[in-house]
C-alpha cells in the first residue's frame, strides 16, 4: 500500500465515524517527517477515541501497524505515526490552537471527493 493509499484509507475510516473537517496534506518535499498528514476534528473525547480506533482498524486490516501513538485516548488530541503518514486527531478547540492547517499551508491538499461520503 502506497503512502497516498494509506492516507486515503485513513480518511475514509475517519469519515465512517463522522470525523469533521477531514484534510489530507501531501507534505513530501516540505518535511522529512512524513509524506502525508491526515487531519481530522472530533466533537468529544469518545468520538476522538472512535476515530483513532477506526484508523487503527483500517490499517491493521491492511497489516500495517503504527510506529507510535501519542495523546492516547481521553485527551483533546491523538497523534498516530505510521511512518510515511501521520494522523492528527483533534478536538475542535485543539485543532484551532495548534493550527496545523495554517502551519502546513504550503502542502498540497489531496482531493477527497472520491473517498468521502457526499455532503462531507
Amino acid at each position: 500500500m502506497t503512502p497516498k493509499e494509506m492516507a486515503l484509507t485513513m480518511a475514509k475510516a475517519l469519515d465512517s465515524k463522522k470525523g469533521k473537517d477531514i484534510l489530507v496534506l501531501e507534505t513530501d518535499g516540505l518535511t522529512t517527517l512524513a509524506d502525508y498528514f491526515v487531519l481530522c476534528s472530533g466533537s468529544s473525547a469518545p468520538q476522538l477515541k472512535a476515530l483513532g480506533d477506526a484508523v487503527e482498524k483500517s490499517m491493521k486490516d491492511n497489516e500495517i501497524l503504527p510506529h507510535h501513538i501519542e495523546g492516547h485516548r481521553g485527551g483533546t488530541w491523538i497523534l498516530q505515526d505510521y511512518g510515511d503518514v501521520v494522523v492528527h486527531l483533534f478536538s475542535e478547540e485543539a485543532r484551532e490552537f495548534y493550527d496545523l492547517d495554517r502551519l502546513w499551508q504550503d502542502a498540497k491538499v489531496v482531493d477527497l471527493s472520491e473517498v468521502l461520503a457526499p455532503g462531507d
